[in-house]
């Protein structure tokens, strides 16, 4: 079994910054895509940034310059760092990956609780 828990939500005022932390646990063999959507009430889902375990990071346009995603591969760990923070950032963030399990040799998505982010104007 494979948890996916996000940690680091909270209320910020608008310019402030935010750190997501989003770790994966279980019986993980090993880990492709991860990343950051967010939802807001009223809203789908949406992705905010990927990072695959090589190659280029992929950004929402509404987030590029301000928020990084960075990974470490030790600790099946997934970062958001969120600068500059804006009232319409607030929502609920989720964390996702692609995880190949000891148990099953096929990849599947897998996702996080989810964190509420909450900024205020």
């Amino acid at each position: 079994q494979v948890r996916l828990v996000e940690s680091g939500g909270g209320l910020v005022q608008a310019g402030e910054s935010l750190r997501l932390s989003c770790a994966a646990s279980g019986s993980i063999f090993s880990i492709n895509n991860m990343g950051w959507h967010r939802q807001a009430p009223g809203k789908q889902r949406e992705l905010v940034a990927r990072i695959p375990s090589g190659g280029d990071t992929t950004y929402a346009d509404s987030v590029k310059g301000r928020f990084t995603i960075s990974r470490d591969n030790a600790k099946n760990t997934v970062y958001l760092q969120m600068n500059s923070l804006k009232p319409e950032d607030a929502a609920v963030y989720y964390c996702n990956a692609e995880i190949r399990t000891t148990r099953r040799p096929s990849w599947r998505p897998y996702w996080g609780q989810g964190t509420q982010v909450t900024v205020s104007s």
